[in-house]
């Protein structure tokens, strides 16, 4: 493993304009304090009571979703993609359009993604996700999806890649990164990273978080450039990503090198396995520093969010609730369901019972399987208001039972109900 050669910026004067503050720790059973919290973050564009569920808004709006529905059912902050603003409509177009927020009508907190993960993941055929198959460590380094050619070619000063819309070919670096971010204008940027996936090798894991750790101090060094030469505007929130995949040296080496630099926040990436989630994340929670927020990227399923914020995620982000709506699957404590089947073609229920959402208090099962059946692009909004309601909330039932130390009665209630298998209660299948 190489040594440290970078030398940490000083931090900026305006990274006051972003804070977190930390609120209630989680308490076990034993009542010893565990990884697990609560607190605030401080935009220009407002604050976020953590733990919260970050809607995903790839290319500035949440799929199907209108801004004002997304405020409406509790989400308090939207996550862009930079890669694909980038590609379109293109970053410059959302400067003068005065930024992310003012582009989509969204007056609460923004995120952007630094586009790592999509240069990464499209540029080797693997679509949205990444190889999570482990391997024996011994390659291969240069993993593609099967039948695909790579288009995502990474070298020390950043990686070329063809754009997945019309083939034509691109370059990002650090720098870029943070020239798109800077002018997507969010209010948390990440820094950009390189992605690999449980296919790599050791040696290569260890080759990559060396170069992402190069990455993050090119990154910083830019961000506090733009800062001071785009005089006027907001100041944006920069986040270092943690890579390491499942070793635990190369996590914890990752979330030391990382807090020596001026960032004013964490992401938690990279290439893991489900049932070492937790463990991952209580790895970097113990290493980061505790006054800044962590971010888990990309999880949404019940099991994983209790997870995540047991073992010290302040907030995380997954396109889950929108993607699976517009293939008719809902949410409900009972588990996951899709509206196709033909039992509900007479089912005047609300998609479930005793939910809060503005689609449950309206509409009624049968309506919206006509309307998916009929292919009708109503069916996605209803059903996806729904999904992003249900997250959002059981987020917020998480944050609130910290807080009143009934949290681990909430995981043990919520997950034996939705895991438990078996039909939905609502609407069982005719025997």
């Amino acid at each position: 493993m190489s040594e440290q050669t970078f030398t940490p910026s000083e931090t900026h004067p305006r990274q006051a304009e972003f804070s977190y503050e930390v609120g209630t720790r989680l308490v076990d059973s034993e009542g010893n304090q565990t990884l697990g919290r609560t607190g605030t973050i401080t935009t220009p564009h407002g604050t976020i009571k953590t733990p919260a569920f970050i809607a995903v808004g790839t290319k500035a709006t949440v799929k199907a979703v209108t801004p004002e529905q997304v405020a409406q059912l509790g989400a308090q902050a939207v996550l862009a993609n930079a890669y694909h603003l980038y590609l379109q409509p293109g970053a410059d177009l959302l400067d003068e359009a005065g930024g992310l927020g003012k582009f989509m009508n969204w007056e609460h907190p923004t995120f952007t993604d630094s586009g790592g993960f999509q240069v990464m993941s499209l540029g080797s055929g693997f679509k949205k996700v990444i190889d999570m198959k482990s391997v024996d460590n011994s390659g291969p380094d240069d993993a593609v999806a099967p039948g695909k050619e790579r288009m995502a070619n990474v070298d020390e000063d950043g990686v070329w890649f063809k754009s997945h819309l019309d083939g034509t070919r691109h370059r990002f670096t650090p720098e870029v990164s943070m020239q798109v971010q800077h002018q997507i204008g969010a209010d948390i940027m990440f820094a950009f990273d390189e992605l690999t996936t449980l296919q790599n090798s050791r040696g290569y894991q260890v080759e990559s978080l060396e170069r992402t750790r190069r990455w993050a101090q090119r990154c910083i060094d830019e961000h506090f450039r733009l800062t001071d030469t785009r005089v006027g505007k907001d100041y944006q929130a920069l986040f270092g990503v943690i890579q390491g995949a499942q070793y635990e040296d190369l996590r914890r080496k990752a979330c030391r090198d990382l807090s020596q630099m001026p960032f004013d926040g964490f992401g938690i990436g990279g290439a893991l396995e489900k049932e070492n989630l937790g463990t991952i994340v209580g790895w970097c929670a113990e290493e980061l520093p505790e006054n800044k927020p962590r971010h888990l990227l990309g999880i949404s399923e019940p099991d994983d969010i209790f997870t995540a914020i047991e073992n010290g995620a302040d907030t995380f982000d997954c396109v889950s609730p929108t993607r699976v709506a517009r293939n008719s699957a809902f949410y409900t404590s009972h588990g996951r369901f899709n509206l196709s089947g033909q039992r509900y073609k007479r089912d005047f229920t609300p998609l479930a019972e005793g939910c809060g959402c503005y689609t449950c208090a309206h509409y009624t099962r049968a309506y919206i399987h006509h309307l998916y059946k009929a292919k009708e692009l109503l069916s996605h909004t209803l059903i996806s208001i729904h999904n992003e309601y249900f997250t959002v909330n059981l987020v917020e039932r998480a944050r609130l039972a910290i807080e009143d130390g009934t949290f681990y009665q909430l995981k043990e209630q919520v997950l034996a109900e939705y895991y438990a298998g078996g039909p939905d209660p609502q609407n069982p299948p005719a025997r």
